[in-house]
């Protein structure tokens, strides 16, 4: 699939491109030029997808292991072949540096292996029953099946990353997916889908479904025969769609308010401060683990304030495209008003603006306050751009108080090298994980990924994922001489 800005891009349902509709243009965040222009499938569009995934079921479910493991390892040699075309994708539509879209790229891929080694391992077990006398000769077998029609439901901000997150589990289950991309991100959407398709995944199994926000919710809380929804967006959003789901199974990865804490006797407060501001500022902030609060152990607090600020003047802003490029734009316009007005708010109700706190064109410069509260909305919210909260603690116990002052609950970064410490943020922080050492925004794609509180339900991470994805089937056997 190619760029065509002077044509539409189809939807693919089917194994077909279907290019009749209406039209939505993807606009560069950088410069709102059009990328590119993609035909919105409709509700009756989503129904037949549907119907496609049904039918592909008894099919996808027989797959054996070695022929999905085959599936995967071939789309991440396609991927791995068009490592440039996706980052350049990557760049033009979310805005990503482009450095950072290579990553991207390299992520996506080494989820696709890690599915094909998670293919072959999807087994069982077996559990003797004969525990009573009348029952010798029995035994039970348990093996793990697909739920069936899966729907992800994808934001714009890792566009490649995060549909892999959700395609490369299913096809290791053997469940049919229809992915629904974010409105600003459906191009590398699309072309992963040309990519499944003609690594041999069945044409019916697959559809990538640009739809309007009211289809995606019909789709997802009317259409019965879809058995799951994985979604990954907005708290609000993603506990709606929960709420009125019904039967079906849903996981919500959604966002975070991610916070950092900094003791004294860490030591190493220069490594501490770049890792703060790369994790903060990168890709603007659009990241549902950027670092947004820090919490520093007062004894280091100035000096660690200092050496976040002076990292993050001399991170390069400018067009994502260019090598050298640390921060490029926000997605959207709006978000450039919606920042600006958070943060006038903090100042307003006593919070110090340290560095930055305006919109440069389609970039928001690096922003560090100080003395946030509860009731701010950059304390309380996500904001989801490049704004970082620094402050002071004495004590300890504060610090997880502090981190825990949030209705979110997705990661928390610790610097400590005191294993009482350690293990007290372990037991105290409610977090869907704690990263020791480092900051939170770390994530390794393998491991269990996901929130507690509003920050999410279930968990990601392939292995976790294939488990949401199928469901444990018992047959008993009674084997009689």
């Amino acid at each position: 699939m190619k760029m065509r800005p002077g044509t539409p891009t189809g939807y693919l349902m089917g194994g077909r491109e279907w290019t009749e509709g209406e039209i939505l243009e993807v606009r560069s965040p950088w410069d709102q030029g059009i990328v590119g222009r993609v035909t919105l499938a409709t509700r009756k569009d989503a129904r037949q997808a549907v119907t496609h995934a049904v039918a592909s079921l008894r099919r996808t479910r027989a797959l054996p292991r070695w022929k999905r493991k085959e599936i995967l390892e071939d789309i991440a040699a396609a991927l791995l072949e068009q490592k440039e075309r996706f980052a350049q994708l990557i760049v033009a539509e979310a805005g990503k540096p482009i450095r950072a879209s290579r990553i991207e790229v390299e992520r996506a891929i080494l989820i696709f292996k890690t599915a094909a080694e998670e293919a072959i391992r999807l087994g069982g077990d077996s559990i003797p029953l004969d525990l009573t006398e009348g029952n010798e000769g029995r035994w039970g077998l348990v093996q793990r099946f697909p739920v069936g029609p899966i729907l992800a439901i994808t934001p714009f901000n890792f566009p490649l990353n995060l549909v892999a997150h959700k395609v490369a589990p299913a096809i290791a289950a053997g469940c049919p997916i229809l992915i629904k991309p974010a409105p600003q991100t459906p191009l590398t959407a699309l072309a992963l889908g040309e990519v499944i398709l003609k690594a041999g995944w069945p044409d019916e199994a697959l559809a990538v479904l640009p739809l309007s926000n009211e289809d995606t919710v019909w789709l997802a809380e009317r259409e019965d025969r879809i058995k799951m929804v994985s979604f990954t967006g907005s708290s609000a959003v993603g506990w709606h769609l929960k709420a009125n789901s019904g039967k079906k199974r849903v996981t919500l990865e959604l966002g975070g308010n991610a916070a950092l804490i900094v003791h004294s006797d860490w030591g190493d407060i220069e490594t501490a401060a770049l890792r703060t501001a790369n994790a903060a500022f990168g890709y603007a902030g659009q990241s549902c683990i950027s670092v947004q609060r820090v919490y520093v152990h007062r004894p280091v607090f100035q000096n660690f304030l200092w050496k976040v600020v002076d990292r993050a003047n001399r991170l390069v802003r400018g067009n994502p495209a260019d090598e050298a490029t640390d921060l490029g734009p926000l997605i959207r316009p709006a978000e450039l008003a919606r920042i600006d007005s958070w943060i006038k708010e903090a100042i307003a109700a006593g919070a110090k603006l340290v560095e930055g706190g305006s919109p440069d064109g389609p970039i928001f410069e690096p922003t560090i306050l100080s003395s946030t509260r509860p009731g701010m909305k950059v304390h309380d919210e996500e904001v989801f751009g490049p704004v970082l909260a620094i402050e002071p603690y004495d004590d300890f116990e504060q610090a997880l108080q502090l981190v825990n002052q949030s209705r979110f609950g997705l990661q928390a970064g610790l610097l400590t090298r005191d294993a009482g410490r350690i293990m007290t943020a372990y037991r105290e922080l409610e977090v869907g994980a704690l990263i020791v050492g480092d900051t939170p925004t770390w994530r390794m794609d393998s491991m269990p990924y996901g929130g507690v509180k509003d920050s999410g339900l279930g968990r990601e991470g392939i292995r976790s994922a294939i488990e949401e994805m199928t469901e444990p089937r018992m047959m008993v056997m009674a084997i009689r001489e």
